[in-house]
């Protein structure tokens, strides 16, 4: 079959670039335009050969059974907790993802949270915009350099977000699965432990059913009143009620978070904090980066149709 015969099936919204050169070189299906989606699928199940998801909507289950012709997930994103990998792999669908190609922005990313949490920037830049440093200076604020850093998960963004960390002399800590070889960071077998020598903890893991709510009440308390979380990987990693309610009692010191439990829902509770810096899931959203992350998907696609070597596969 011509490679523009073949169905690809985009799940949501994305990047406008991607979803024009998918639709320059497949025959494209946008599955959010469907005013009803199990009409959609009873039309079209057939037709469709590829799917592309993203962080937000991906493959789960559910969909995957209603495409009998399914062979493979293309996902623009390096997450891939909303992908059904069990049912792909009984059924021999490939799964490919974007790795690496974000790993600078999202580190970039952390160290900005880490940065506009502890010296307050975007409190201090309201300051100033509202006229009130005529009125005084602005308070003071905590340093990053030298800060002891706990990293939970060193996997590629981990091992990022650590380099950049080691260049503010901040020595380096961390917790994964195992032990990592011939590393001089610090590790440490449990959350708990890391969390209780950390001054700021970083969230980098993937998330698993191992690493859902990782981030607890015990590790919060661990953590510490002058202790700041820096969440860039899922918002399932944290115990989002405790860690609100550990940010209203002053019992950790402060949040930059990227993601969120029941995204695009953030609590509201959140939104008055000064202590607290919010993204709306936007780590790897750089021009560079998402057209980095398309071209990688479509060259995944190609290469799959046209039976050649995936470039980054997951199964």
């Amino acid at each position: 079959m011509a490679m523009a015969k073949m169905g690809v099936l985009m799940t949501c919204p994305m990047l406008s670039y991607l979803e024009e050169e998918l639709n320059e070189r497949f025959n494209l299906f946008r599955f959010w335009e469907a005013s009803s989606k199990s009409e959609f699928l009873t039309q079209n199940s057939d037709s469709v050969r590829a799917v592309v998801g993203n962080a937000f909507f991906g493959a789960e289950s559910e969909l995957i059974d209603a495409l009998p012709n399914l062979e493979i997930v293309s996902s623009y994103s390096v997450g891939l907790d909303k992908i059904d990998l069990v049912k792909c792999k009984e059924r021999g669908i490939r799964v490919t993802n974007t790795p690496d190609v974000l790993t600078d922005d999202v580190a970039d990313a952390a160290i900005g949270l880490i940065l506009a949490t502890l010296r307050r920037i975007c409190v201090a830049d309201g300051f100033v915009r509202r006229g009130l440093w005529k009125n005084g200076d602005f308070e003071l604020t905590s340093k990053f350099s030298g800060k002891l850093v706990g990293i939970i998960g060193l996997g590629r963004i981990g091992s990022a977000i650590a380099k950049r960390a080691e260049a503010f002399g901040c020595p380096i800590s961390y917790h994964s699965r195992s032990k990592k070889p011939n590393l001089n960071y610090k590790y440490y077998s449990t959350v708990v432990d890391l969390a209780a020598n950390s001054e700021i903890l970083i969230v980098a893991c993937a998330l698993t059913e191992e690493t859902r709510g990782i981030v607890n009440r015990k590790v919060l308390d661990a953590l510490g009143p002058k202790g700041i979380l820096i969440n860039i990987g899922r918002g399932a990693h944290v115990d989002e009620s405790e860690l609100v309610a550990a940010l209203i009692e002053g019992r950790i010191g402060g949040a930059g978070l990227d993601v969120y439990q029941t995204e695009p829902e953030v609590p509201e509770q959140l939104f008055g904090l000064e202590n607290v810096v919010l993204l709306s899931h936007a780590a790897s959203d750089t021009v560079e980066t998402c057209t980095a992350m398309a071209d990688l998907v479509i060259a995944n696609l190609e290469a799959h149709f046209l039976h050649k070597p995936l470039l980054t596969p997951v199964l």
